[in-house]
């Protein structure tokens, strides 16, 4: 860095006094401490400690700025010292060492982008450890979805992004147990958060600024009273973060170098292909070169043998020496020249075999992973990766073969002027030609794909799944993206088109494609600038047969698989390519009753198949091991909800699937009849049928209370009686009704004395109860109550322990003020008296003669009982009480 000198320059220009003032503080930096300083804090590396009088930047920690140490007098204000150092964007601070590291001659810091401050620094490690919070993120698929399942509205996600560092080195297990501590951090936290708005409005980030502003809305009303439940959660998310890594760490250790190797080798077989695609275009340009420079040494050959021949004809006195002379060197000349001809076509040769096997690779690699992707994310799995780096891959090939087939030309165009025996060209043309069009034929045809499967708008989390006489969507692309395509390829929809099954089949209905089933794909379809076509207003109508149809056939109508072709045909001078792709199998209903069915067949099918013409696949279905099942069952809550299903969960439904001597096996075989066609145990409906009712039911009355995690949903009454059993009185889970094939809720709660427990379950509530009253309301305001008693709610404690209140409170249906009336003439009221409906169940009186119900009313009682009874009925209620 320059030395202060520089500030003696005229200061005029606003950016002159920037570098003086960034010059000064690198002085000041320099200048050892004051004895009277104060000692830093938060998050410093272990066993670095900063000497007296410095102090570390308040940053996110692993940035420059905090690793850097200040003079106390320097720190300015939140975000000052990083608005002065993003504005001068000047990396000329040295590197300070932490004590013991070895100092780098001339080392600077140079800020690279990977964070919201300046950056940590380029081509250094951090001094911190890898965070808890980045070692997550680096976890396979079915981890991550355990980690989603943390966290939600009440603490959200970004918040544990955005301050990872900082709320890994807070001591939340303390905060949990101390008020004050509690408090004190709850305040530090919205601090960091201020100063993470700060650093997004330096940015002008207006998105993440609005994010940032209601997450701490957010927090203020949830944990301004009671931070120590805010403490609670970060340290129980913590926690559990940690046992998810453990989780990972034992199920990877037989896999070498474990998940860090697994995502390392994905990166390095994609660094790979990328290299061999990078090399191919490089061959091109190479073989290039070499045509150029072999067609100067034949246009230069061709002069001087014409002018040799023309001398031989003249015979103006050319001594036989200097005629032998010119002969000798237009035979060297030759020699160069088929040499390099034959170095020429070996090139191509070898372009072409390279081509070839990242070509290879390509298509029946990286395609086939995308398409099992694809599959993935219709069932509800994780969303598949987009196809732009495909296309890249796919783009740059197709590029190289037609360069490579304008080079034969070019080839060809120096052969007519030029050849002789054994010429190269003349004996390898037609092979390189041929190879080289049909290396591209193969390339265009497979990048011909299905970018978005059929799916009806009305239904997008169900693709695949058609009603006759409702408009569906679908959508094609074409990975090569060439200019000369744009509007040149027009693609025409046909349904079931070589499908055998339509004759093999008995009963295997038929179907007309309505609405227009020809488009021209074109850049300008899709926003990323692909080459695309969306058909957006196909419909499906059955083609009646003459006479009454049976239904004998070996399928159901939701067991016949059926599928949508799309072709289309490339021209170019010298080659037709025809090109054609199939969707996934679809099924077809004519009502919307037969969806949860429908969609059935298509979870198992894209479970257990990856060939999208075997649509005789539920002739015989295979079975499904209970390992698999289980993960695309906890998708489809995923994919609708922010909460997957969990492992107890899921071991109850899998004890529900395969007999409870199982203990839900992952090697457990489940029937496709078992899963979807059987009813289960002693009920009259299928296993399917019944979680699709929870579904329905989640996704319209319990979302938040679901995504929030307050309900245990999927557990045995034994299981149930367990877990309650160790609990205060008052103590209550959530779970869902085995016996609704609509799906229904209900809750247990436990009571009584470790001697004599009690449990008591209430009638499920299923969508007609829940449409009349929230299900946090029913909560709230439920009674039991017995012959001359008062009613009371026995709900106390969500389970395990979380206060009623705090769990469902920010649910709470709101008093409605009636409005003052503006016609001060008129009638007051309508003459009926306004009613509120509550869930009341009427017990055995013995239930309420224990001990406790016999205390005075505590005063949250006797808020209850006021809000029950009017002021005239409350001293009569009150003298009942006493006398019980």
């Amino acid at each position: 860095m320059p030395g202060a000198a520089g500030a003696a320059a005229p200061l005029d220009c606003p950016c002159l006094w920037l570098d003086f003032a960034l010059r000064c503080l690198f002085l000041l930096w320099q200048r050892e401490p004051s004895p009277s300083g104060v000692h830093s804090w938060q998050g410093y590396p272990s066993g670095h400690h900063p000497p007296p009088g410095r102090q570390r930047c308040s940053s996110v920690t692993g940035c420059i700025c905090s690793q850097l140490l200040l003079p106390e007098r320097l720190l300015a204000p939140s975000g000052q010292l990083h608005l002065l150092l993003r504005v001068s964007r000047l990396p000329t601070l040295p590197a300070r060492e932490p004590p013991g590291a070895v100092p780098v001659p001339g080392s600077v810091l140079s800020p690279c982008s990977c964070c919201s401050c300046c950056g940590h620094v380029a081509g250094q490690p951090l001094p911190n450890r890898m965070t808890q919070w980045h070692q997550l993120q680096q976890l396979d698929s079915k981890f991550l979805e355990q980690v989603h399942q943390l966290y939600d509205d009440s603490f959200p996600m970004e918040i544990r992004q955005y301050l990872a560092q900082w709320l890994e080195n807070q001591d939340w297990e303390h905060a949990a147990n101390n008020v004050s501590f509690a408090t004190v951090l709850f305040h530090d936290l919205l601090s960091q958060l201020d100063d993470q708005f700060s650093r997004f409005l330096i940015e002008n980030n207006f998105l993440l600024q609005h994010n940032i502003r209601k997450s701490k809305r957010n927090l203020q009303d949830n944990f301004q009273e009671d931070p120590i439940h805010m403490a609670m959660i970060i340290q129980h998310c913590l926690k559990e973060e940690r046992k998810i890594l453990n989780s990972a760490q034992l199920s990877n250790e037989m896999e070498v170098g474990g998940i860090q190797n697994t995502v390392t080798g994905m990166l390095d077989k994609q660094k790979e292909l990328d290299t061999k695609v990078k090399a191919v275009k490089a061959s091109v340009l190479d073989v290039e070169q070499d045509i150029k420079t072999l067609e100067d040494m034949q246009d230069e050959y061709d002069f001087k043998y014409k002018t040799w021949q023309n001398r031989e004809h003249e015979s103006n006195g050319v001594s036989q020496e200097e005629y032998k002379k010119e002969q000798l060197n237009l035979q060297k000349m030759f020699l160069l020249l088929d040499r390099k001809r034959k170095e020429v076509v070996n090139k191509i040769v070898q372009l072409l075999h390279n081509t070839e096997h990242t070509q290879t690779a390509l298509i029946e690699e990286e395609l086939v992973e995308w398409k099992h992707r694809q599959q993935t994310a219709c069932i509800g799995g994780p969303p598949n990766a987009c196809l732009d780096q495909l296309q890249n891959w796919f783009t740059t090939v197709a590029e190289s073969l037609q360069q490579v087939r304008q080079q034969l030309k070019k080839l060809e165009e120096l052969e007519q002027k030029f050849t002789y025996d054994s010429d190269p060209i003349t004996k390898n043309e037609k092979v390189l030609q041929e190879r080289t069009d049909s290396l591209f034929k193969q390339l265009i045809q497979s990048s011909f794909v299905v970018e978005r499967q059929p799916c009806m708008p009305t239904h997008p989390q169900r693709p695949l799944v058609l009603k006759t006489g409702v408009q569906f969507t679908v959508k094609l692309r074409l990975l090569v993206k060439l200019p000369e395509l744009n509007y040149n390829l027009k693609v025409k929809v046909l349904f079931d088109k070589d499908v055998t099954e339509k004759n093999s089949v008995k009963g295997f209905r038929k179907f007309n494609i309505l609405g227009t089933n020809t488009k021209v794909m074109n850049m300008e379809e899709s926003t990323n600038g692909s080459l695309a076509a969306e058909f957006r207003h196909l419909q499906l109508k059955e083609q009646k047969n003459a006479g009454t149809r049976t239904n004998e056939g070996p399928l159901i109508v939701t067991e016949e698989l059926h599928s949508l072709s799309f072709e289309t045909q490339l021209c170019q001078p010298g080659l037709v390519v025809e090109l054609e792709t199939t969707s996934l199998p679809i099924v077809v209903i004519s009502n919307v009753s037969q969806l949860p069915s429908g969609w059935a067949s298509i979870l198992w099918f894209n479970m257990l198949s990856t060939d999208p013409k075997n649509l005789s696949f539920f002739l015989s279905p295979p079975c499904a091991k209970w390992s698999k099942l289980s993960e695309v069952l906890s998708w489809q809550f995923s994919s609708v909800t922010k909460r997957g299903l969990n492992a107890d969960q899921l071991s109850m439904l899998g004890e529900k699937l395969l007999g409870q001597t199982s203990g839900g096996s992952h090697d457990g075989l489940i029937p496709w009849t078992r899963f979807c066609k059987e009813n289960i145990n002693d009920k009259n409906f299928p296993f399917w049928l019944w979680i699709e009712g929870i579904l329905e039911l989640i996704k319209k009355h319990l979302l938040c209370l679901w995504n929030d995690g307050c309900i245990v949903g999927f557990i045995s009454k034994e299981r149930e009686r367990a877990l309650l059993k160790d609990q205060n009185p008052g103590t209550f889970l959530l779970r869902f009704s085995e016996s609704s094939r609509e799906g229904a809720i209900t809750f247990t709660w436990v009571e009584g004395s470790q001697n004599e427990l009690q449990f008591h379950s209430v009638e499920p509530y299923t969508k007609k109860e829940l449409s009349a009253v929230t299900f946090p309301d029913i909560i709230r305001n439920y009674k039991v109550m017995a012959a001359e008693n008062i009613p009371e709610n026995p709900l106390r404690f969500l389970y395990p322990d979380i206060p009623k209140d705090n769990a469902f409170g920010k649910y709470y249906s709101r008093p409605k003020e009636a409005p003052e009336p503006m016609d001060l003439d008129g009638p007051k009221g309508n003459g009926y008296i306004k009613t509120e409906l509550i869930s009341v169940s009427e017990v055995h009186p013995s239930r309420l003669q224990s001990p406790e119900n016999l205390l005075p009313m505590s005063p949250e009682e006797f808020d209850e009982v006021s809000r029950m009874v009017g002021p005239a009925e409350i001293d009569t209620v009150m003298c009942t009480h006493m006398q019980l």
